[in-house]
């Protein structure tokens, strides 16, 4: 093997494995498919063992190939982290930053947030996604991400932003009418909307001091594709459901929604942003974060 690796090198072969074709990969970085086949064939004989098995229809990591594709991604986050510290303080934002988030979360604190980095930096574009639905951020060529929950990716680079209470309300014309005694099992018999962008949307556990937990099974009157439809259910008095303090503290506050069941708690969740692995952080996605930072704080202060 050589004595001295390239690290270019490294870079094309963690494209092919990432986009899974050497003409995707070429597109990733800005060359010819040729290239990208040469480069990656240049390091396996550096190598002396073949990282890629190719056929006429697709492209295979062979067991060393996926084991090298580990350390070399990791490699080039270290090496791209250390240029990226090095330059953080050298530029303004340039360019467009591609941001997703969830809808409750999003229109709640990431939209002011995106309002607050356009009348700092006027000159930058801003292309956002708000979903429910996670997306692959590789594929779908986002700067940063924003995931409210509990993370199951792990892919990608994450810092937590602060954390969330989920509150069981509903309008206050509904609590009016129920049970001044209510329980978590009395919840069983009351109308419940049932918000399925959670992976357990009828099943919650309840927490009362140290020791108390009951888990309980609500069963549905209403059925919710995403967390806006069921939050104007709720808001109509159609029936109760559980949502986040962010999107609901302001109704609460109002009056137009009621917090039951208070001296319980639900599960808290954390609040995250998330960078694609194997890439630095430029100004662009550094100076939104630090806003996003400073409203998440304000937010979440008593």
């Amino acid at each position: 093997m050589s004595e001295l690796l390239n690290l270019n090198r490294l870079a094309f072969f963690t494209a092919v494995i990432e986009t899974g074709s050497f003409t995707a990969a070429g597109e990733r970085l800005g060359v010819a498919k040729a290239v990208v086949s040469h480069q990656v064939g240049r390091l396996e004989e550096e190598l002396g063992v073949t990282l890629i098995l190719r056929t006429t229809r697709r492209l295979q990591a062979t067991e060393a190939g996926r084991a090298f594709y580990d350390r070399a991604a990791l490699i080039l986050r270290e090496a791209e982290s250390a240029f990226g510290e090095i330059s953080k303080d050298a530029a303004e934002p340039t360019g467009t930053l591609t941001l997703a988030a969830q809808i409750d979360y999003g229109g709640a604190v990431v939209a002011p947030a995106i309002a607050a980095f356009r009348e700092r930096y006027p000159h930058m574009r801003v292309e956002v996604a708000f979903d429910d639905t996670v997306v692959d951020l590789v594929d779908a060529q986002v700067d940063v991400a924003v995931r409210v929950g509990w993370l199951t990716d792990s892919s990608n680079q994450a810092q937590r932003l602060g954390t969330f209470q989920q509150h069981l309300v509903c309008s206050a014309a509904l609590a009016a009418r129920l049970p001044a005694d209510l329980s978590p099992k009395g919840l069983a018999g009351l109308p419940f909307v049932a918000n399925h962008a959670l992976r357990t949307p009828t099943r919650w556990l309840f927490s009362r001091g140290e020791w108390e937990r009951e888990t309980v099974e609500v069963p549905a009157v209403i059925d919710a594709d995403k967390t806006p439809t069921c939050y104007a259910m709720v808001l109509a008095g159609a029936g109760l459901s559980v949502f986040p303090d962010f999107l609901v503290a302001g109704d609460i506050a109002a009056g137009r929604l009621v917090r039951l069941l208070a001296d319980w708690t639900l599960p808290a969740g954390g609040i995250h942003v998330v960078y694609p692995a194997a890439r630095f952080r430029p100004a662009k996605v550094r100076l939104f974060v630090e806003i996003l930072k400073g409203l998440e704080r304000a937010r979440s202060k008593p």
